[in-house]
């Protein structure tokens, strides 16, 4: 599989590297465009989970033992951290949140049936492997529920009630805004927190913090590494990125506020990147240092990280119920709740029986980019060399909406 998810990586580089070339100056205007500090909230919240929270603690000496793992020895495990959740990987999104903007309205591709079954059957599934991951790491993040290894029911009923939340939320689309900026600040606090704790309340050098940080550099320094997957865990990531990237796409797309190409892909490489890495480096001198997070610093952690989980639920969730015109308008509030929270809490249970797997979501998905490519080569070509702005109608809203303001 991992030949598959190279090529899908390089057809990535590539067509990101042909956009910029032919549409890096022009304006990107999406069907409901914000300003530019809630696109990169409701770009950051959509496109994260629980897994931003929980991993990294959990994987920072897996890193570090280079003897097991002698493809790490290149860096430091700071540096390998935020390499498989930040900075490059965040084109994929950029790619997808370019087509939904400026070309699908004129290729349609995501219009034909089978198309529009096999996305929804992929936004659906990994909507479900979210939810999933929450319930696989609850026991790590709390031992002193159950022995700290085994799913007990309390993990069940958290992860239920995140996505009959996240289900209730997606009737209404005011709760995006909300959810999103929400998100955001809960996550800022939450690093302030355990800043402060650290090394204002904690006695930890605050030169040691600049140090620490500075190790993001490795990344830099070398970004080539992480261009194909390092081995199978990298891999996994990777997959991961890709079943993630359409749907992301798809839905932040709506929001882009008339920026131009490349602003678009510098803001979704560098926004998001920023507070990771700070983030990243806190929880590194916590791992380093032997510091402890347990207690009320495991439940702040942990209720972040079910709040993102609700944010990214609640995007998908409505992304996809649109798509499928499965609307609140058409069956009402109680029966929109009841199906979809009872698709996605069996779905959960299916990846905890290890009967789905993201990797197969996301060759999936690398086989719709392949897809459309030549749906457009030989179908669409002209239309899409043709392309000079965003949809008509969109700019003219916009300007609509510019000129009020």
């Amino acid at each position: 599989m991992n030949l598959w998810l190279n090529a899908g990586i390089i057809f990535t580089a590539v067509s990101i590297l042909f956009i910029l070339v032919k549409w890096g100056n022009l304006r990107m205007i999406g069907e409901m465009p914000v300003r530019t500090f809630t696109f990169i909230a409701i770009l950051f919240t959509s496109g994260l989970d629980v897994g931003l929270i929980m991993f990294p603690l959990t994987e920072f000496a897996g890193y570090a033992d280079t003897t097991a793992n002698p493809e790490y020895a290149f860096t430091n495990p700071l540096a390998i951290e935020f390499g498989y959740w930040s900075f490059l990987i965040w084109g994929f999104y950029f790619l997808t949140c370019f087509y939904f903007c400026v070309i699908e309205p004129k290729v349609k591709f995501f219009e034909l049936k089978p198309v529009k079954f096999i996305n929804n059957l992929v936004i659906i599934g990994t909507c479900a492997f979210t939810a999933f991951l929450l319930l696989k790491n609850l026991p790590w993040y709390m031992p002193g529920v159950g022995d700290g290894e085994s799913i007990v029911p309390t993990f069940y009923l958290i992860v239920f009630a995140a996505i009959a939340l996240a289900t209730y939320s997606s009737t209404d689309i005011k709760y995006v805004r909300i959810l999103s900026l929400g998100s955001t600040w809960l996550f800022i606090a939450l690093i302030a927190w355990f800043w402060l704790d650290a090394y204002i309340f904690g006695g930890s050098n605050v030169a040691k913090y600049a140090s620490t940080l500075g190790l993001v550099g490795g990344y830099f320094s070398n970004i080539h590494e992480f261009i194909l997957p390092l081995n199978d865990y990298h891999a996994f990531y990777l997959f991961w990125w890709f079943a993630w990237s359409i749907m992301i796409g798809q839905f932040t797309a709506r929001f882009v506020g008339g920026l131009k190409t490349w602003q678009v892909l510098a803001a979704m490489l560098i926004f998001p990147s920023i507070p990771i890495a700070i983030w990243f480096s806190v929880l590194y001198h916590y791992h380093e240092a032997g510091l402890d997070t347990s207690g009320i610093k495991t439940f702040g952690m942990i209720f972040v990280g079910i709040v993102f989980v609700i944010n990214s639920l609640d995007s998908l969730i409505r992304l996809y119920t649109d798509n499928l015109n499965l609307t609140v308008k058409r069956f009402g509030t109680f029966k929109y709740w009841l199906v979809n929270f009872g698709v996605l809490a069996s779905l959960t249970l299916l990846f905890k029986l290890d009967f789905l797997r993201i990797q197969w979501v996301g060759a999936l998905v690398i086989g719709i980019y392949f897809a459309c490519m030549g749906y457009i080569l030989v179908t669409k070509y002209r239309a899409v060399r043709a392309i000079d702005s965003s949809p008509k109608e969109n700019t003219l809203d916009f300007e609509k909406i510019e000129t009020i303001h």
